[in-house]
């Protein structure tokens, strides 16, 4: 398998990190689909990352899709529990992290337009996305060690890249200091390898 990405989007990185919790091996091929020689829209007509290319050239896009597949072809570390009311609780935590991860990375892509073309009130509501849904997310975690309770899922894994990927872009905004809880999880799941091992950079 060859996945198709970039080192900083936070939706290839969760790919990344889904792979390597379930010990799955693939080629990573670096893309930026905004770079004018980008070859992304070859394999998806979306002309977005991830894209997961299977060995009979078949492509996924979509990360949820893709770590969906993924968690389904190996039993090694279920992310994904089989409980329809656990897995609709851990989907709906990957669509709340990802949710975040949209609004930020549409700021992120609307700041680097030239100033005068630039929406203040666009990007006021992009921010008001992320303020939302990092309390919605600090409330639902609460006390809990892990999102879905006791057990390491996708769940996480979605929200640490969310988290990871506003620290990373996003330095100005204090969610570490506002949310513990959430600096909490964050400071666990940079321990695990697969979460240092793709760790966002330029």
């Amino acid at each position: 398998m060859r996945l198709v990405g970039s080192l900083t989007s936070p939706y290839v990185r969760k790919v990344r990190i889904v792979l390597a919790e379930k010990h799955i091996s693939y080629d990573f091929v670096v893309d930026i689909p905004w770079n004018a020689d980008s070859q992304v829209s070859d394999c998806n007509p979306l002309g977005k990352v991830p894209v997961l290319v299977m060995e009979d050239g078949t492509s996924l896009f979509d990360s949820r899709v893709i770590v969906e597949y993924l968690d389904s072809i190996s039993p090694v570390s279920r992310l994904i529990p089989e409980s329809n009311r656990d897995r609709i609780t851990v989907k709906r935590w990957e669509a709340l992290a990802d949710g975040i991860s949209d609004a930020a990375a549409t700021i992120f892509l609307e700041r680097k337009r030239p100033a005068a073309q630039q929406s203040p009130e666009w990007i006021v509501r992009q921010q008001q996305k992320i303020t939302l849904g990092l309390e919605a997310a600090a409330r639902e975690l609460g006390s809990k060690k892990w999102c879905d309770n006791n057990a390491y899922t996708l769940a996480d894994v979605a929200l640490g890249c969310t988290l990871g990927y506003l620290t990373f872009r996003f330095p100005e905004i204090a969610w570490r200091n506002t949310f513990p809880n959430l600096a909490d999880l964050v400071d666990k799941l940079e321990k695990r390898a697969s979460f240092v091992e793709t760790l966002p950079k330029e």
